[in-house]
C-alpha cells in the first residue's frame, strides 16, 4: 500500500514525513483563582485593647469612614474613596494615633 511505501521509504532515506492537519496548539494555564477570604469588619481598640469592640460605618454617600469602639466610645471619622475598605479606615486610626504619640 501507499503508506507502507512512504514509511519505508522515510526509513530508508532518513526523511521525516508529517501527516497532514494543523499543528498542536499549546494549552493555555488556567486562571488564577482570587482570593475569596473576607476582610475583618470589627478590630481591636487601640485604646481599651478590647477585641471585635470596634466597628466601621462606610458612609459611601459622604465618602466618610467612622471608627468607633463600643467599650470606651472612641471614635475615629476619615475620608475614603469608593474602593475603600472597612480596613483601611482602620489602619488610617492607626496611623493617627501613632502620629499623635510622636
Amino acid at each position: 500500500s501507499v503508506r507502507s511505501a512512504l514509511t519505508n521509504l522515510s526509513k530508508s532515506r532518513r526523511i521525516m514525513t508529517f501527516p497532514m492537519g494543523r499543528r498542536k496548539s499549546k494549552r493555555k494555564p488556567p486562571p488564577k483563582k482570587k482570593m475569596t477570604g473576607n476582610l475583618d469588619t470589627q478590630f481591636t481598640c487601640p485604646f481599651c485593647n478590647h477585641e471585635k469592640s470596634c466597628d466601621v460605618k462606610m458612609e459611601r454617600t459622604r465618602n466618610t469612614g467612622i471608627i468607633s469602639c463600643s467599650v470606651c466610645l472612641e471614635e475615629f471619622q476619615t475620608p475614603i474613596t469608593y474602593l475603600s475598605e472597612p480596613v483601611d479606615v482602620y489602619s488610617d486610626w492607626i496611623d493617627a494615633c501613632e502620629a499623635a504619640n510622636q
